[in-house]
């Protein structure tokens, strides 16, 4: 007894194992694709040894964002994908964050190295120059302007725990939790926030790698629409579309200060006057 198969079951069948695929793909974008972008900006920091044009809160404001977002699931399970992402880019944050300050801290060490050299230095001005920091000053005028990188990690784990708790008490509460993803994201939204005020107190996107802002305009588009596709909770797609205004206003700031407009003013050394001033009389 012949048996007949119908013609489209091996299209289909192919169609399944392509949208499978691209589902696939789109998960490991997902999971690694928001780590990406600062990697240009880690290896930009490395080599050139200055950190002065990174903002350490776009760290902090991840990390707030990541540790929600990982208690938001306790909450209200969502897809894994995110979540992984979320524990990848607390890693990676710690990474640039202890990068940055081993840079400062060699920074420092050879403007100390160039006072003495000079002659110049003094007890007021060693202690001015390495000014020791650390979480448990609780000093809030430097606040995530620690000198040590274990200060940064007790922070972290304070803010985890702390928010674990709260977590494990209001898990049944529905405006908590749902609140809880809203802060997530909206820390998220605005995790370009400290680098635009940075280029804007500066007057300059030097030491700001332009590539990592790129990779942070692609990325947020291509989550944003990951986000409403898979529909996911409407907090996620709010925050890709305030990153996606974020990213633009970040970028104009380029086009802005290299063409000139933005430019901060000419910086007067009273010294300089002093001496045109006495050439003068």
């Amino acid at each position: 007894m012949d048996v007949n198969i119908p013609n489209n079951m091996e299209p289909a069948s192919t169609m399944e194992m392509l949208l499978s695929l691209i589902s696939g793909i789109a998960s490991l974008a997902m999971i690694f694709g928001g780590v990406v972008p600062y990697i240009p900006q880690y290896n930009e920091i490395r080599r050139s040894g200055n950190a002065e044009g990174f903002s350490l809160y776009v760290c902090l404001a991840l990390l707030s964002a990541n540790i929600l977002r990982i208690l938001f699931w306790f909450g209200k399970p969502f897809e894994s994908p995110l979540l992984i992402q979320s524990v990848l880019m607390n890693i990676a944050m710690m990474c640039m964050i202890k990068l940055c300050i081993q840079v400062k801290a060699k920074s420092d060490i050879i403007k100390k190295k160039d006072k003495t050299l000079r002659g110049s230095e003094s007890e007021s001005d060693e202690k001015a120059l390495l000014p020791r920091r650390n979480f448990w000053d609780f000093d809030k005028d430097y606040f995530w302007d620690w000198t040590d990188f274990q200060s940064y990690i007790e922070c972290t784990l304070c803010f985890s725990i702390a928010g674990g708790m709260l977590m494990y008490m209001f898990a049944n509460n529905i405006l908590f939790v749902e609140t809880v993803g809203f802060l997530a994201v909206f820390v998220e939204a605005c995790l370009g926030v400290p680098q635009f005020m940075k280029n804007y107190k500066n007057g300059s996107t030097r030491g700001m790698n332009l590539t990592m802002v790129l990779m942070w305009l692609c990325g947020d588009v291509f989550k944003t629409t990951y986000f409403v596709l898979r529909a996911a909770p409407v907090q996620f797609t709010i925050c890709g579309c305030l990153q996606i205004g974020v990213d633009l206003a970040i970028l104009s700031q380029v086009w802005v200060y290299s063409s000139g407009y933005g430019s901060p003013p000419p910086r007067v050394h009273v010294h300089s006057v002093e001496i045109v001033l006495i050439h003068a009389i």
